[in-house]
C-alpha cells in the first residue's frame, strides 16, 4: 500500500497522505487554483507562487499535506 502521492511542480513538489487527510478543505478554499477535487490531477503544484503553497500547507490541520522545496528556500 502507497502511503502517499507526489505531485511534482516546478519549484515545489506536493506530497499527499489520503489516510491522514481530515477533510477541512484549507487546502481546497485557500488556494482553488492549487487544490481543485474537479481535476486531474486534483493537485496542481504549478498554479501559485511555491511561497504560497508552502505557506498554505504549513497550516494543514491533519499533516495530510507535505512539500518539498526545489528553489532553494526554507
Amino acid at each position: 500500500m502507497k502511503e502517499f502521492k507526489i505531485y511534482k511542480g516546478k519549484d515545489i513538489d506536493v506530497l499527499f497522505h489520503s489516510g491522514k487527510c481530515g477533510h477541512s478543505a484549507n487546502c481546497v478554499r485557500g488556494l482553488p487554483g492549487v487544490f481543485n477535487i474537479k481535476k486531474k490531477p486534483w493537485i496542481q503544484t504549478d498554479g501559485e507562487t511555491a511561497d504560497k503553497i508552502a505557506d498554505l500547507i504549513d497550516k494543514c490541520p491533519s499533516g495530510a499535506l507535505q512539500y518539498i522545496r526545489k528553489d532553494h528556500q526554507a
